[in-house]
């Protein structure tokens, strides 16, 4: 019996501390994010206005958490900050239409597979110059060569 009344006690504390506001140290902690990100995250007005305690110290609750870690997942997926802004409008708005979100999202993706096909003609480009290379003693060098033409060599792809 007393070890339930501690357990229900050590329970009750800690939902206490958690719906306390909680200094930035605490809010970095909990959210995974980190001060320096946190003030940014602030100026750029994708939290709310945080309260402050008497003494000037920023207090963050509960939903500022939440909306950290939801802007850490967003950030973890590559949206942008402008992105991010306005999934933050939508998440906070219960009258959003999934379509915007959607759009974002589809958006984000698309860039992101155009990304990857540069990247993959860059990783190509460069194997064929590093299999052009002797990789020996002699100072002369494919790598350096396409990298000093002023027109593209067939090696190199676009760009």
């Amino acid at each position: 019996m007393r070890r339930a009344r501690a357990a229900v006690a050590e329970e009750n504390a800690l939902v206490a501390e958690q719906a306390a506001p909680v200094n930035i140290g605490d809010a970095s902690k909990r959210s995974g994010v980190s001060a320096k990100m946190i003030r940014h995250y602030e100026s750029l007005n994708l939290l709310a206005s945080v309260a402050r305690s008497d003494n000037g110290y920023r207090k963050y609750s509960e939903r500022d958490i939440h909306t950290l870690r939801f802007i850490k997942r967003a950030r973890d997926l590559g949206f942008s900050m402008a992105e991010i802004a306005e999934l933050v409008s939508l998440w906070l708005n219960r009258r959003r239409a999934s379509a915007n979100v959607k759009r974002i999202a589809q958006a984000h993706a698309d860039d992101l597979t155009r990304r990857i096909g540069e990247m993959q003609a860059m990783q190509q480009a460069l194997t064929n110059l590093i299999n052009c290379c002797h990789g020996d003693q002699r100072p002369d060098c494919p790598i350096l060569e396409d990298l000093a033409r002023t027109v593209p060599s067939p090696f190199a792809g676009e760009g």
